[in-house]
């Protein structure tokens, strides 16, 4: 019953955010799916009790259009009353089970009958994960100028080298996995590898859909009852009003604005578990409602915030306004904003993270370190929190399935797809550490 009741519950949740033209849209697709989860646990070996089977009956007989290829369902026979206490049988009462006669063993199955099995203890539910010290991550996704850029001495973004440098710990070995925006954003969040059309930031929408059994660290927040956001500088919908989880059509090319929103640099459209079930519109928002929410109270920020700006704050060159800061000019001054509202926030005061990743090379500042001998995948990365020690160092190799990685092992969720594999290099024991020892 748990199987189909999450994937129900989740829905409805999200039911409620929907205007109607969101609505339309997602009734077809999520009866789909939740037709697909259902078809699943009704033909598995385990099967379902009768009162979910019957449930899940009801469900796809209210929707015939989704239910095509769905077997008949039969209840499982109701097991037989257990023996009555001895005693007077009363008027009213049914009669007793038949019982053998005394003195007369029971009758032994015929030669070569297999003995009945005895009834199978019901096996206990897994215990819930539990998060570690870490209860509020914050996750910026910028492109990258270059490490040196970045981070060195002739650094063209003050803010983060200077200032914001010295309040955490400096990842020096942090790599990208391609110089794309999407076959990183896509690694961080679900561990898949990139392909060659999300290399090509996937200008045909539909060839990067991902199945809905491919799950994503979303899916498993959802599941382990944590919260979780992605925030979207500019997102907004064909009119130009702000709206949630906006994505082209399925046979559309996306022909984003300048320096504006951009689908490749948001990876959770691309998820059938998190699109059809109803997720992603709930969750997936304009950035703009991230200063709101950081002044809440930390119960009421979400567990896992992903945040990345548009086109021109990210740090792409030729996506600003003439005269404006430019590349790793304008997503420093962006980060200067951003970052600072995080830092104040009482989320992050109580048991927050922030990490300022670079989710992409900047093309133009790729092709140059190239033509000069130098790695463009090498970007660095930033780790930020009340519970570490400013200004460290951590020379490890870490890429976006280490993200991953260690954003579930912090709330005690297993890693998913590459980032189970032992290359996959975590930074979470560094505050698991913190914990076992405040515990001693």
């Amino acid at each position: 019953m748990k199987l189909i009741r999450e994937p129900l519950q989740r829905a409805i949740a999200a039911a409620a955010t929907l205007n109607g033209k969101t609505l339309a849209l997602l009734i077809a697709s999520s009866l789909v799916a939740t037709s697909g989860i259902v078809v699943s646990a009704m033909s598995g070996p385990g099967g379902l009790n009768p009162l979910a089977a019957a449930a899940a009956q009801q469900l796809l007989e209210e929707h015939p259009a989704a239910s095509t290829a769905v077997p008949e369902v039969t209840p499982e026979p109701t097991p037989s009353q257990g023996a009555r206490p001895a005693g007077p049988v009363t008027a009213g009462d049914p009669p007793p089970p038949a019982t053998a006669q005394e003195g007369v063993p029971p009758t032994a199955p015929p030669a070569g009958e297999a003995q009945p099995e005895a009834p199978a203890t019901p096996a206990a539910e897994p215990e819930a994960p539990k998060a570690g010290p870490i209860q509020h991550v914050f996750l910026i996704s910028l492109a990258s100028p270059g490490y040196e850029a970045a981070f060195g001495t002739t650094s063209q973004m003050p803010y983060l080298s200077a200032t914001l440098r010295p309040k955490g710990v400096l990842l020096t070995n942090y790599s990208l996995l391609d110089t794309a925006a999407l076959p990183n954003g896509i690694a961080t969040i679900s561990g898949q590898a990139p392909t060659a059309d999300t290399k090509a930031d996937c200008p045909e929408y539909e060839k990067c859909l991902l199945p809905v059994e491919t799950l994503t660290l979303a899916d498993q927040f959802g599941t382990a009852r944590f919260s979780w956001h992605a925030y979207l500088e500019g997102m907004a919908d064909a009119e130009g009003k702000p709206d949630n989880c906006v994505h082209p059509e399925p046979d559309a090319t996306e022909a984003p604005a300048t320096g504006g929103y951009s689908a490749k640099l948001n990876p959770f459209v691309y998820f059938h578990s998190l699109l059809d079930l109803g997720d992603c519109a709930s969750n997936d928002v304009p950035a703009s409602k991230l200063a709101k929410d950081l002044k809440g109270k930390p119960d009421t920020v979400a567990n896992f915030n992903y945040i990345a700006p548009g086109l021109c704050n990210s740090g792409f060159r030729g996506q600003c306004p003439e005269g404006s800061p430019d590349g790793g000019a304008a997503a420093d001054a962006w980060l200067e904003q951003t970052a600072g509202e995080i830092l104040a926030s009482p989320a992050y005061k109580k048991d927050g993270l922030l990490i300022v990743s670079f989710g992409a090379a900047d093309p133009a500042a790729a092709e140059e370190l190239a033509a000069a001998g130098t790695d463009p995948l090498k970007t660095g990365a930033l780790l930020v929190s009340p519970l570490l020690t400013a200004g460290g160092t951590d020379g490890a190799a870490y890429d976006p399935y280490s993200l991953l990685r260690s954003v579930d092992e912090l709330f005690g969720l297993p890693p998913l797809g590459e980032a189970e594999g032992a290359k996959a290099h975590s930074f979470a024991s560094a505050f698991l550490a913190t914990e076992t020892a405040a515990g001693d």
